[in-house]
């Protein structure tokens, strides 16, 4: 795992490497972002990154970062640069909640081609029987050009609870989005089941 990398409000990071996947191994790559004005300006160590970092790494990504950046514009910043490098994966860990401080849900809004309703509903429903609260979370997930992003709040119990829901959806989410073919639940593999998009052209 690389070290944390932060920035100032103003600094864009230029850290990345280029391409859905990481040259030697062919696993498609993952980028932990921490959005928190805090932990960017070293009031306190970045705690939810690394957890990123560890559980992308555990799904088979190649995961880097985390990338810390302060709340707002700075995190729609990184989202476009990732976006651009090709990362298959951008999952940010802050930002989701109701504060005025809270603006990652809006900025990935603005770098979304169109959003996946079902992944935010699945983190919020893992988190909310443990800590009602979760149910403030805005979190969002869709896909820019072929890169997944997800929000996850910003507390470590969040990262996890959000992480346990990815680790069911991400592989699976990140094959399709690039092109793979999954026959449909419980379909044999003479029975392709449902068409593709591009079999309904």
């Amino acid at each position: 795992m690389s070290s944390p990398q932060q920035q100032t409000p103003d600094e864009p990071y230029t850290g990345f490497a280029t391409g859905p996947l990481e040259s030697g191994t062919g696993r498609y790559r993952a980028l932990a972002v921490t959005a928190s004005n805090r932990a960017a300006g070293g009031v306190y160590p970045d705690r939810g990154g690394p957890l990123l970092v560890e559980g992308l790494s555990a799904m088979g990504f190649a995961a880097e970062g985390p990338v810390v950046v302060p709340d707002g514009q700075p995190v729609g910043r990184a989202l476009r640069e990732a976006v651009e490098s090709g990362y298959a994966v951008v999952v940010t860990t802050g930002g989701t909640g109701i504060s005025p401080t809270d603006q990652t849900p809006e900025m990935t809004r603005g770098v979304l081609d169109y959003e996946i309703p079902g992944i935010a509903e699945a983190i919020r429903a893992e988190g909310v029987p443990k800590v009602p609260t979760a149910a403030l979370s805005r979190g969002t997930a869709g896909v820019s050009g072929r890169t997944l992003i997800v929000n996850l709040p910003g507390s470590t119990g969040g990262v996890k609870d959000g992480l346990a829901v990815l680790a069911r959806l991400l592989p699976h989410a990140v094959d399709q989005i690039h092109g793979g073919d999954h026959p449909a639940s419980g379909a044999s593999p003479e029975d392709p089941g449902e068409p593709r998009g591009e079999d309904l052209r």
